[in-house]
């Protein structure tokens, strides 16, 4: 049996325990604080950002080096016969060309970089889809014709506390002709050709909020879905997320995002990434199940 390694980056947002479970190696992003470097989800986790997170703080990201790649696909190679390695939109980041430039120094015949076209809980579901295929003994090929699938149908939608941001950190996509008007409007955005496109205005937060509820609904095809909920510093709103989602969803999580993709998107983001469930089943529900009990 071909053995495949999964490698993503740390803007997969996925929890340590689970990418630990599902043999994913992740390749951490730097998030700058106030001058100061750091390893995404390894020098600082989600919740000591935002603590640090201040109207005056000045942030910054960076992809990682080619070498960092090159050197996690060496080791991996020592025991595996290929490697798929899934990363951020490269509209969205240069980490996609910090992989290919790896992969063709280490071995391109082996390394198979995909651009997931997304983002954050989006790649994350992307990793599961080809983690689950590696694990059931599917080679490079099929782990990649599998993504390629269920990206196609993968949808992210979300509202953010301000769009200001997304304009600071240039990741705003075709949502920048909201800008004239970000003091009058909360932004309903997507994830569409691999960078942030405006959907909707609305006038009210609860507004926006509710309007990424149903579209999130109406990606189901009536076999529920495979979703995650995501917040930046807005455990609550998305708690209330997850319960009114936890009725049509086979898989189910509630994920803060990490340091560098809350740099971009600030404090008070929220949204859900979902495809339909009969596409590729996760089954994975440990954040609804616990949210139910309380």
């Amino acid at each position: 049996m071909t053995r495949v390694a999964l490698v993503t980056d740390s803007t997969c947002d996925l929890p340590p325990d689970l990418v630990a479970e599902r043999s994913i190696d992740v390749v951490p992003l730097t998030v700058s604080l106030d001058g100061h470097d750091y390893r995404d989800g390894v020098d600082i986790t989600a919740g000591e950002f935002y603590a640090r997170l201040t109207g005056s703080s000045t942030t910054s990201t960076s992809q990682p080096t080619p070498a960092l790649f090159a050197e996690t696909y060496r080791r991996l190679l020592r025991d595996h016969d290929a490697i798929v390695s899934l990363h951020i939109s490269e509209r969205l980041s240069g980490t996609l060309a910090s992989a290919q430039q790896a992969a063709a120094e280490v071995g391109p015949d082996r390394v198979h970089v995909v651009d997931s076209n997304v983002v954050s809980m989006a790649l994350g579901l992307l990793c599961l889809v080809a983690a689950d295929v590696v694990a059931g003994g599917g080679d490079a090929k099929s782990a990649i014709a599998e993504v390629e699938r269920v990206r196609e149908a993968l949808r992210a939608y979300f509202t953010v506390g301000t769009l200001e941001h997304l304009r600071r950190g240039g990741r705003i996509g075709r949502a920048s002709e909201m800008l004239g008007s970000v003091l009058q409007i909360k932004p309903v955005l997507m994830l569409a050709g691999g960078e942030v496109a405006a959907l909707e205005r609305v006038r009210t937060r609860e507004r926006a909020l509710g309007r990424v509820l149903e579209l999130a609904r109406s990606v189901d095809q009536g076999q529920g879905l495979c979703a995650i909920v995501a917040h930046a510093a807005a455990e609550e709103t998305a708690e209330r997320f997850a319960q009114e989602l936890d009725g049509i969803t086979d898989t189910l999580m509630v994920q803060p995002l990490g340091p560098v993709v809350g740099a971009h998107a600030g404090p008070g983001t929220v949204g859900v990434a979902c495809y339909p469930a009969e596409l590729f089943r996760l089954g994975l529900k440990p954040a609804a199940s616990a949210l139910l009990r309380r």
